[in-house]
């Protein structure tokens, strides 16, 4: 099973530690994903989970995607 995070790079800071040294950490955005798609063994061949991050205008997505995402809703 294949384990991961889906998010954006908002920048990047540091982190100071106990001892004064500082740490350059990436700050994400992470979630909330949402499940647009469920495959499964029986009707695509294998078990997976599509998921979608993030909004878009609705005049930036074309048909196809719209009755795919319409499916789920």
């Amino acid at each position: 099973m294949c384990k991961g995070l889906i998010g954006k790079k908002l920048g990047m800071t540091g982190v100071f530690t106990p001892e004064g040294k500082c740490i350059p950490v990436t700050v994400l955005q992470v979630g909330p994903c949402v499940v647009t798609q469920v495959k499964t063994e029986a009707t695509d061949g294998y078990d997976a989970l599509q998921l979608g991050f993030g909004e878009k205008k609705a005049s930036r997505v074309n048909l196809p995607v719209k009755g795919h995402l319409k499916k789920r809703a």
